[in-house]
């Protein structure tokens, strides 16, 4: 291990040492992504809250280790941590994983070389948060996640395979979860849902079903945190959450149908031109606003580098907790319309008048989250463009 220079870097309460490196690539002798600290921070918050919802101590699973920094920090962060056990295949990963243990004088994590699906197989039932951080899609791993899962239980899932879930390649999403995406301005929505229909059918193969506790996409990411439960009645009822998304390319109209293999329409009812279909993918709540209103409160517990940053997400996902599926591009409906764009507060305001749900999303700076038609979108539009003469 002398051969790599060192780099040393300290998050939240946590220092570890790993080897540099130029890039951060899965070539890396021990992967570490400075990127994901938000997602590393929205995590402490998240199991802090799992666990004080269940009153107990927790056994943590950190799948995917690399440096090791995310089962240090959870072990030195989150209050109520039994026992953290860090698995990598990597032996250099291992390595550097025990050093960062003993570096944080911390007892009770234990370090596992082994395949992830293999391992989590080998553990079957002794997690209570198990957290999929793999480098690319999580799909091959949520079978074993689903078979390992105990009841009540917190599954934290990330995919970094956006363009995939997001549809810019249609069959690795296809291949991969079993769903057909379609690249729309609410794309990055519809692969959260694609990721998070994908786990509730893997985990329903067991008995096990899925409340979405909070989700989002950031950057090059996708990120879930799964609250599990058991039983084959209620496994039943949770899949009625899965469904579709259709849209028309041509008027921007788009609706959801329920039910795996339900009737769907092919022609759009506004403008008669065919109807795409994305999924099946998951229709029902992915944000909770008890759960994440108590993430809100914890960061007051918590040193977080990037609380600006996790708060002002947090707060956009608790608004967003009750909106419907999709949302609209005001940018691309003016260009539809041939018209100039009203400033976007004009438009929230006007939809709130006429009696519409008007809630901005994380997902797009300009994107709408509405019960409104599109038709209704379009003569707000028009209205307020002929009031300020643009």
């Amino acid at each position: 291990m002398d051969e790599y220079k060192i780099k040393s870097i300290e998050e939240g309460l946590t220092k570890i040492e790993f080897p540099e490196f130029d890039k951060i690539s899965s070539d890396a002798p021990v992967f570490y992504n400075p990127n994901m600290e938000l997602n590393r921070d929205l995590s402490i918050l998240a199991i802090q809250v799992f666990q004080k919802q269940e009153q107990r101590e927790i056994n943590i699973c950190d799948l995917f280790g690399g440096s090791g920094i995310r089962g240090v920090r959870y072990k030195n962060e989150i209050d109520g941590v039994r026992n953290v056990c860090i698995n990598d295949i990597s032996e250099i990963a291992n390595h550097y994983e025990r050093h960062n243990i003993e570096l944080n004088n911390l007892d009770d994590i234990e370090v596992f070389q082994h395949d992830a699906s293999m391992f989590l197989r080998m553990k079957r039932g002794e997690f209570d948060v198990i957290d999929i951080d793999p480098f690319g899609t999580p799909s091959p791993f949520l079978d074993s996640a689903g078979y390992c899962s105990r009841r009540n239980s917190l599954l934290c899932v990330t995919a970094t395979d956006t363009s995939a879930l997001c549809g810019t390649y249609k069959e690795p999403c296809i291949r991969k979860y079993n769903a057909k995406p379609y690249k729309s301005e609410y794309c990055h929505e519809t692969g959260i849902r694609i990721l998070s229909g994908f786990v509730a059918l893997t985990l329903s193969k067991y008995a096990k079903c899925i409340e979405v506790k909070m989700s989002h996409s950031t950057e090059h990411y996708m990120r879930l945190y799964l609250y599990v439960k058991k039983g084959s009645k209620r496994t039943d009822e949770s899949l009625k959450n899965i469904g579709y998304i259709s849209h028309c390319k041509n008027c921007l109209h788009r609706q959801t149908s329920m039910g795996l293999a339900g009737p769907i329409e092919y022609v759009c009812p506004v403008c008669g031109e065919k109807l795409i279909h994305a999924g099946p993918l998951w229709l029902g709540d992915i944000q909770n606003e008890e759960f994440i209103q108590k993430m809100i409160d914890e960061t007051e517990n918590k040193k977080i580098n990037r609380e600006k940053q996790a708060l002002k997400l947090l707060n956009s996902c608790l608004k967003e907790a009750k909106a419907p599926a999709t949302f609209y591009d005001v940018h691309k409906i003016c260009k539809s319309l041939k018209a100039s764009a009203p400033k976007l507060d004009l438009i929230f305001e006007e939809l709130r008048k006429e009696g519409f749900i008007a809630i901005k999303t994380h997902y797009n700076p300009l994107g709408i989250k509405t019960d409104a038609t599109i038709k209704d979108i379009e003569n707000i539009i028009l209205k307020l463009c002929e009031t300020e003469n643009i």
